[in-house]
């Protein structure tokens, strides 16, 4: 089992960056694809990025290509979602994601976090 756990959300005004990190206990996520997600009110979870084990990466929405990054740091055993340019309408609770391929963390990932609010004011 996997308990993944986000943190680095926050309060933040438009135009300012954040780095959300995504953690395990229990087990090393070397072996894992590791995937972010959004949710904001009222809208259905969006796919936002993933990373590969050999750190390949893929992006959804048009709207964070170019500002948001994934990243994956072994020796940490964490992976980044660093977001740049932050835009009101990026305010959501994002999630960690994990599974053994990009395309099961982009489908039916078999781990989720509890979320991190990530509020940007305009």
């Amino acid at each position: 089992q996997v308990q993944l756990v986000e943190s680095g959300g926050g309060l933040v005004q438009a135009g300012d960056s954040l780095r959300l990190s995504c953690a395990a206990s229990g087990r090393t996520l070397r072996g894992y694809a590791v995937g972010w997600f959004r949710q904001a009110p009222g809208k259905e979870r969006e796919f936002v990025a993933a990373i590969s084990v050999i750190r390949i990466s893929t992006y959804g929405a048009d709207s964070v290509k170019g500002r948001f990054t994934i990243s994956r740091d072994n020796n940490k055993d964490t992976v980044y979602l660093q977001m740049n340019s932050l835009k009101p309408e990026d305010t959501a609770v994002y999630y960690c994601a994990a599974g053994s391929t990009l395309a099961v963390v982009k489908d039916r990932p078999d781990y989720w976090g509890q979320g991190t609010q990530v509020t940007v004011s305009s």
